[in-house]
């Protein structure tokens, strides 16, 4: 007769890691269109395990996207410990474009709509401190242009993201990338950047809605 003892916390950690990794391979290839069969598959679990543990696709693409914010706040933290507060700002936004060049199920998600700007407001709540703190220090080394703001970071990672996803093309969005860091530096004579601040933050706020 099977035993109805539920498995070993270890074993279910396990399976729940094994599931997750999965995740990342096939949305990273599929996009969200993917499904949880597929992810099972992937795995080498069955989708009753899968179910168990996430009840439905929306469940883990939140359990990803917690790993992605986590991953975006230590790269954030580890560039404001840089002592030359430009080269952090720039090597963090060239990781995470990276990152999102490479992933089409992040780019989806980052771009769609749905649980889209709640997911990037998380994001933006996690690592805001360690981005004014990044900000301020390159302001300070005369780096960075005194009108940019930490609203303008999520809009940028949001521009580059599409263009990947509009032309297929994986590393062209290290052209505007960039095109468009050259234009944050601060240089004698720089012309004042258009639109209010406070309306840049609400403009992030109301993104994808």
């Amino acid at each position: 007769m099977a035993s109805t003892t539920p498995p070993p916390r270890k074993d279910a950690e396990r399976n729940r890691r094994r599931i997750i990794a999965a995740a990342h391979e096939v949305f990273r290839e599929r996009g969200v269109s993917a499904t949880l069969d597929d992810v099972a598959r992937r795995a080498g679990v069955g989708v009753g395990t899968v179910y168990r543990r996430f009840a439905n696709k929306e469940e883990l693409v939140d359990a990803l996207f917690e790993d992605m914010i986590d991953t975006v706040e230590t790269l954030t933290t580890q560039a404001a410990a840089e002592p030359d507060a430009w080269r952090g700002l720039t090597t963090c936004l060239v990781r995470v474009c990276e990152i999102q060049a490479l992933d089409r199920g992040l780019r989806e998600v980052t771009l769609g709509t749905g649980r889209g700007p709640q997911r990037q407001a998380e994001m933006r709540e996690r690592v805001r401190p360690a981005v004014d703190r990044l900000l301020a220090r390159a302001k300070e080394q005369g780096a960075l242009r005194d009108d940019a703001v930490a609203a303008d970071l999520p809009i940028i990672q949001l521009m580059v993201a599409a263009v990947t996803e509009h032309t297929g093309r994986p590393d062209l969005w290290r052209r505007y990338l960039a095109v468009i860091l050259d234009g944050l530096r601060a240089r004698p004579g720089n012309a004042d950047l258009p639109g209010e601040k406070e309306l840049v933050r609400m403009s992030i706020r109301n993104c994808g809605r």
